[in-house]
């Protein structure tokens, strides 16, 4: 087992982490993490415990240690907030942790990987470009609302070439946070606005669909527009998409493209990765928060009412769950394949030594 800590332990995105991580077969948690007004406490005391499932008895006993810990860790997960997580990430860096982030801070860096395991599996490269020192380093995954938009484009990308996309999302309430928005803002209502969220939609997809040279991360030529709101809904962003593509395939065609590609991580073995990480659907209906959201675990990105567009071409609907896929799964799925690629673990200790 791979000892894991989890820094902003006591968060959405923490606890996310920490009820994945508690029976991950490869990771056990051994430090967690979290502001001064928490350290020293007992973690089923420090956290107001938000989970669908029970808080598992080890793990609430664990002593929860402030940010200048130094726990014997091979990997760190961290679900900071942007506020802070700069500083602490590069500080963890400095001494040598290898650090999956979920925090926006570092993911347009040029030495740092912006990682979907499954679109964009070469750019962990550039991990060996980072100079940290002590051989630490820093993996990010992409913006939740990223997520969902980029595990549809990538295939149509490589078969035809993405030129220019028009996204609207709809984004569930627990991507806010806990607590979020005000119950008198979501109740019965849609709010037309989610800071900094289209802005980093158009960058973050360009770099994840980028190609990956000597210079670093040559963006993708893809247009992107964006328009996020946020909905009453618990889990799951649904986005409709519009796309313009090399060659001006039709929506049969574009089905058949997604459903016959192939997931890079096919055969690896890693128990994050569903079977089926990409899932179109016939249903006139779907896909739909309440179900489809949970399939592969939240994993799966499932893709629904594809059809020809007057516009752009194409056009379609994406389902990812936000937490999950786009939170805490992503990132425990890149500290798989970090492991997978030997940057992990007890060979990857020894190499940095």
């Amino acid at each position: 087992m791979l000892r894991a800590a989890v820094l902003g332990a006591t968060g959405a995105v923490g606890q996310t982490f920490v009820r994945l991580l508690t029976r991950h077969p490869l990771f056990e948690i051994v430090s967690l993490v979290a502001s001064e007004r928490s350290a020293g406490k007992p973690y089923r005391e420090a956290a107001r415990w938000l989970q669908s499932e029970p808080l598992d008895g080890r793990i609430g006993d664990l002593v929860v240690e402030g940010v200048d810990a130094a726990p014997e860790a091979d990997v760190v997960f961290s679900g900071l907030d942007a506020s802070v997580a700069g500083d602490v990430e590069a500080d963890w860096a400095r001494r040598g942790y290898a650090v999956v982030s979920n925090a926006r801070n570092y993911r347009m860096d040029p030495t740092v990987p912006l990682l979907v395991p499954e679109v964009n599996p070469d750019h962990l490269a550039l991990v060996d470009r980072q100079d940290w020192g002590s051989g630490g380093f820093i993996v990010t995954n992409p913006n939740c609302s990223t997520v969902g938009l980029v595990m549809a484009l990538a295939p149509l990308h490589q078969a035809y070439g993405v030129q220019a996309v028009h996204v609207v999302t709809m984004q569930a309430l627990s991507g806010a946070g806990y607590p979020g928005v005000a119950s008198l803002d979501a109740l019965g209502n849609v709010v037309p606005f989610i800071g900094g969220e289209e802005e980093k939609m158009a960058t973050e997809t360009k770099k994840l669909l980028g190609t990956l040279t000597e210079a670093g991360v040559e963006g993708a030529d893809v247009t992107v527009s964006a328009q996020c709101n946020r909905v009453p809904v618990m889990d799951g962003h649904l986005e409709a998409v519009s796309v313009r593509l090399g060659g001006s395939p039709s929506a049969a065609d574009v089905a058949e493209t997604l459903r016959s590609w192939t997931s890079p991580l096919a055969g690896r073995g890693l128990p994050t990765a569903p079977e089926a990480p990409l899932l179109v659907t016939d249903d006139p209906t779907a896909p739909q928060p309440r179900t489809h959201v949970h399939l592969g675990g939240g994993m799966t990105v499932t893709v629904g009412r594809i059809q020809d567009c007057p516009v752009l071409g194409v056009k379609f609907v994406v389902l990812s769950h936000n937490t999950v896929r786009g939170a805490a799964g992503g990132a425990i799925l890149n500290a798989e394949l970090l492991h997978a690629e030997g940057r992990i673990g007890a060979g990857a200790r020894a190499q940095a030594a």
